[in-house]
């Protein structure tokens, strides 16, 4: 009698526990819903934002995947007078499970790029459009490097996110950079790699520091960059809370999940998609950035020297966001200008 008391006591402790590290359903947007939106074949809805020069009247087309934790209301900083000039057109969204986007809970890197040709194609963008992704964004434009290449006019990847196991890093070096971020960085990133079904249940528990990139932990940012994100906490935002409105999980776990899991390909081995220079890849790294380290960054353009390399010596992780670099940035991206010195 005692043994059955005990078995089921350890049974009902298993299934608390259990449904401690469910996640909730996500909280589906609306109404009301404030964006336009286009329907995807599998039934979502992919909210997105038009900016910039008109794309009847645009010689360049650019879709944006924007950051962690952000929107398409973020949009790219460059100056007005570079987008009249260039006669550039924006289309940022976003992505499943964030803003006005709803949750896919199967999302990976193809699926993100799948989103994004249909996108352009429900909105008649045209058969060829550039993208640009900034930070975790980065992981879309690598899914848009290998499953719709045919479609990019150019690519272009801002202190992109990098996934530590990727086959083709070096053993070692992967795990040298990886031992010099945050060690409550260290523990999430791993969960998200080997457990992600535990993913929540860790990022949602009070015993340990989770995910230092998500609580904002100050040591991740150098001076240049606390700096910039200063300036941002001063500005008014309507939309800051707007990323995460469909829940913590479908949007900023499900970002570390796709990212840092074991990925149907590896970017180092993909084939350059511009084989006769009618476009180019890019990617723009801060020296001081420490939530994508340059060590791998270098990495990753020494094994694809077809990948146009810019590191910024004195950037962190938001040095587009100082006077001139994200102009810059769209020069070297559409028209193949060297970096200026800032």
């Amino acid at each position: 009698m005692l043994f059955k008391a005990a078995a089921v006591l350890l049974i009902a402790l298993l299934g608390l526990g259990y449904q401690s590290i469910q996640p909730p359903p996500p909280k589906l947007c609306g109404p009301p819903v404030t964006s336009p939106r286009i329907q995807l074949k599998d039934g979502r809805h992919l909210a997105y934002k038009e900016a910039g020069t008109p794309k009847e009247k645009a010689k360049y087309k650019i879709i944006i995947a924007h950051a962690f934790g952000s929107t398409k209301d973020f949009g790219f900083p460059a100056s007005q007078a570079l987008v009249e000039e260039l006669g550039i057109y924006f289309l940022s969204f976003d992505r499943a499970g964030y803003g006005e986007s709803d949750p896919n809970p199967k999302r990976t890197a193809r699926s993100e790029a799948m989103d994004i040709e249909e996108l352009a194609d429900q909105l008649e963008v045209g058969p060829k459009f550039y993208v640009l992704g900034i930070s975790m964004g980065g992981y879309t434009i690598w899914g848009c490097l290998r499953y719709i290449p045919h479609r990019l006019a150019g690519a272009g990847l801002v202190v992109p996110v990098i996934n530590y196991w990727w086959p083709s890093f070096p053993a070692k070096l992967s795990k040298e950079v990886f031992g010099k971020i945050l060690v409550q960085e260290q523990w999430s990133l791993w969960i998200a790699h080997h457990f992600p079904s535990l993913l929540y249940g860790w990022m949602t528990q009070k015993w340990f520091p989770s995910s230092a990139s998500v609580a904002g932990h100050p040591d991740l940012f150098p001076e240049e960059d606390k700096e910039i994100f200063q300036k941002f906490q001063a500005m008014p935002n309507p939309s800051r809370d707007k990323a995460t409105q469909q829940g913590v999980h479908e949007s900023l776990h499900r970002d570390m999940m796709v990212a840092f899991s074991k990925w149907e390909f590896d970017p180092m081995n993909l084939s350059n998609p511009f084989p006769h220079n009618e476009g180019s890849v890019h990617i723009w790294q801060g020296y001081k950035d420490r939530l994508c380290r340059v060590e791998l960054q270098r990495y990753v353009a020494e094994k694809l020297p077809w990948i146009r390399y810019h590191e910024e010596p004195n950037g962190g992780h938001m040095f587009m966001f100082l006077d001139g670099y994200s102009d810059n940035i769209l020069k070297q991206l559409l028209l193949g200008e060297k970096p200026s010195v800032m």
